[in-house]
């Protein structure tokens, strides 16, 4: 779904609370997550780091060895003077392309200092912060004061539309990046995900009275909505509300016109019928911040990147979830836009450290990841990268948004300025 730092607010781990659980517990993963961040902060509080280490090892098992349940685990492994097996997670860390400046800064990872394998860990850090660049600026949009979240492309026009957090509403523009207003948000709450039905001439969209932002009444937070309008005209043709306490943030349609909506917040996959007035849920409480799903070609799976967890493949019919492996090596966390195309993910990461854009490609069954590609990292570009299209064989996608300019209830930061947001382009072969 969304803005960097709603998020990062909602769902952080990091040597905060950060934990998760096993599937021997019960509940949802939403609260496996909370319960195991309750455990892992109170054992931190009483220096119980026998406790410690096995509410992370929980936490590791829940997200699926995602790069963040690795460093929580290192940390309880220094605290149980057990350094071999610190070092192995932060050698996994450093293998899915990571890296974190806690090992110099955090007294935590102190006595790791003097281990043979530090230094060889921290040159892998830096090398994982190189700068890599395969794209280039498409254009520019003018108005800096947007909070550029979400987009898509109508071919028929060869329009880009984009949601405007700040602003509320979404922007068409064209491939110069001459801009226009195409329509606001009906309930005056900032417009999130936005998805274009060229064949049925429907634009589709959300928005979000984000809570504890500003940006709507406080009287409102919690709530989300469906919206649908007339691609021609901006004309708004239908609008259903989502569930009480939902953040419905991201979007993609189905080839028979339906909509699959995530809930970022409480965890909830939904689907809507093309013609249809209720959203039907279709998990079964796997998830723990769902974000962009990306429709599978067999028409019978979503695959559904959770900030958390990684990469699942929610299957529509039963609500079973299967998880693609992070091999120890793919990093599939922090993902808020993904697509597929022809056998690859495209991954828009802005809760990997350092921020990226990344293709996965997968196996022939579509059941596993062979190889990763970076299309761009640590660039003075990137920024804080939120979403894309796939227009050919190119990527376009959202960078400098914005969303590091706020604090956690969207006022600028101190001697921060509004971003320019600047929608990239990268090119890449297809298999």
């Amino acid at each position: 779904m969304v803005l960097e730092t709603y998020k990062r607010a909602l769902a952080s781990v990091l040597l905060i609370l950060g934990t998760a659980s096993t599937a021997k517990q019960t509940g949802s993963a939403v609260e496996q997550f909370q319960s195991l961040q309750v455990k892992l902060r109170e054992s931190h509080s009483a220096n119980d780091w026998h406790s410690n280490l096995v509410s992370a090892n929980e936490l590791k098992e829940l997200l699926n060895e995602a790069p963040d349940s690795l460093l929580e685990v290192a940390r309880a492994d220094v605290h149980v003077d057990d350094l071999n097996a610190a070092s192995r997670e932060l050698e996994q860390f450093t293998r899915m392309g990571q890296s974190t400046d806690l090992l110099a800064t955090s007294s935590d990872f102190a006595p790791l200092l003097e281990n043979a394998n530090f230094a060889k860990i921290q040159n892998a850090m830096k090398a994982n912060r190189s700068l890599i660049s395969t794209g280039s600026t498409a254009f520019q949009l003018s108005d800096p004061s947007l909070l550029a979240e979400d987009m898509d492309y109508d071919p028929n026009t060869q329009r880009f539309f984009v949601t405007s957090v700040r602003k509320k509403k979404i922007v068409s523009v064209e491939a110069s990046g001459a801009s226009a207003d195409f329509a606001r948000a009906p309930d005056n709450w900032p417009m999130l995900a936005v998805k274009v039905d060229p064949s049925r001439r429907l634009v589709w969209a959300t928005e979000i009275a984000m809570q504890g932002f500003n940006f709507a009444l406080e009287s409102d937070w919690g709530r989300s909505a469906v919206l649908c309008y007339d691609l021609r005209s901006g004309k708004l043709l239908r609008r259903i509300d989502g569930p009480r306490g939902s953040a419905l943030g991201d979007m993609a349609l189905m080839a028979n016109g339906d909509v699959i909506v995530s809930d970022g917040d409480e965890g909830g996959v939904y689907r809507l019928l093309a013609k249809g007035t209720l959203l039907e849920r279709l998990d079964d409480g796997d998830f723990i911040s769902p974000q962009t799903p990306a429709m599978h070609p067999d028409g019978k799976h979503v695959f559904v990147p959770d900030y958390e967890r990684g990469i699942g493949v929610l299957e529509i019919a039963t609500k079973q979830v299967r998880w693609l492996s992070m091999e120890g090596r793919f990093a599939l966390n922090g993902i808020d836009g993904l697509y597929f195309d022809r056998g690859r993910l495209i991954a828009v990461q802005n809760g990997t450290s350092p921020e990226r854009v990344a293709v996965f490609t997968l196996d022939a069954t579509l059941t596993r990841i062979e190889s990763e590609t970076i299309l761009e990292r640590s660039t003075g570009t990137l920024g804080d990268p939120t979403h894309g299209v796939v227009i050919d064989n190119k990527f376009y996608y959202i960078a400098n948004s914005g969303w590091n300019s706020i604090d956690d209830h969207g006022n600028m930061k101190p001697g921060a300025k509004p971003s320019v947001p600047r929608i990239m382009r990268a090119q890449f072969q297809r298999i």
